[in-house]
């Protein structure tokens, strides 16, 4: 008994070179003309034409007098071969700028507490005048950004970012100075503020892993001196929160580091609360508030407004 083999029709590997060559030819009915179009030569072209013309199975353009005419076929063929060499062009185009007003998007941003309310009240007020149909989800810290960013569970991450991702993008857009946020009329509002005065106070203490310790303790040690944290809470609104209400001493990045630096929105959550901002009497690193996404996002256009509109907020 003889076996035979099935085989499945193999799919032709199409050229787009050639679709583009076939447009012009019938566009131009000249070898000569389509070539100068395509600069390249006569006899390349119309080696071209051959092979459209094996390919098609049909002359296309055949001589009549001086000229070339289009076949029946050819006629057939050229409003077609026109409007694919346009959707080609717009499949290979560079991705154009978005139009805010006609996006319809939802964007998902994790962030600490305290950045989070101030981008919340910026980014809807800029969203109202620039893209009504954008709706915004705000997550607090408790996905693992690398991952959340990487599998699309969150768009953007605002903060301070601590986590080190070869493919996560991160721009820097902030660097906060540490500052004291008591309630008015607190003793440390009365007289000099030295480091034995700070660290005499009762403190509280922000941190979402519960630390009692940070930066401020290690510049304490270097004074020789201790502090005592009587309370750790996740996020800085509700140490704020605390410190209006108690003689806690709240922690708070919230004015910009540097001379000259306009005044950070960030203080606009202790002004709320009738809060008053110290200047921490010893020598702390600034806190860096920055954005890290996904590389799949850089060039999208709605995006690209995301990340412009937190700048705005954050930075202006």
């Amino acid at each position: 008994m003889m076996l035979v083999n099935s085989v499945e029709p193999v799919s032709p590997v199409i050229d787009a070179n050639l679709v583009v060559a076939l447009d012009v030819l019938l566009a131009e009915q000249s070898v000569t003309r389509a070539a100068a179009r395509l600069h390249t030569s006569p006899a390349a072209m119309s080696r071209t034409l051959g092979r459209l013309r094996r390919l098609l199975q049909d002359p296309l353009l055949v001589r009549a007098g001086q000229r070339m005419v289009p076949t029946p076929h050819a006629l057939a063929l050229r409003d077609e071969a026109a409007s694919v060499v346009r959707r080609l062009g717009a499949l290979l185009t560079p991705a154009a700028g978005v139009d805010p007003a006609t996006l319809r998007s939802t964007f998902t941003l994790q962030t600490a507490d305290l950045v989070g309310a101030v981008l919340a009240a910026g980014l809807l007020a800029l969203a109202a005048r620039e893209a009504p149909g954008v709706s915004l989800r705000f997550r607090a810290e408790e996905l693992e950004a690398g991952p959340a960013l990487r599998d699309g569970r969150v768009d953007l991450e605002v903060g301070a970012i601590d986590h080190v991702d070869p493919e996560t993008r991160v721009e820097d857009l902030v660097a906060l100075r540490m500052t004291a946020a008591v309630r008015p009329g607190h003793p440390l509002t009365e007289g000099p503020l030295t480091p034995a005065r700070f660290a005499a106070a009762e403190h509280v203490a922000v941190s979402r892993r519960g630390r009692f310790d940070g930066p401020v303790d290690v510049a304490l040690a270097e004074h020789g001196l201790s502090r005592r944290v009587a309370v750790v809470l996740p996020g800085h609104l509700a140490a704020l929160a605390l410190a209006a209400r108690t003689d806690a001493v709240a922690l708070v990045p919230a004015v910009p580091d540097g001379a000259g630096a306009p005044p950070s929105p960030l203080t606009e959550q202790a002004s709320a609360l009738g809060l008053r901002l110290l200047d921490i009497p010893m020598a702390l690193p600034p806190v860096a508030i920055g954005m890290a996404w996904h590389p799949r996002h850089t060039a999208d256009g709605a995006h690209h407004w995301l990340r412009d509109a937190v700048r705005r907020v954050l930075c202006d």
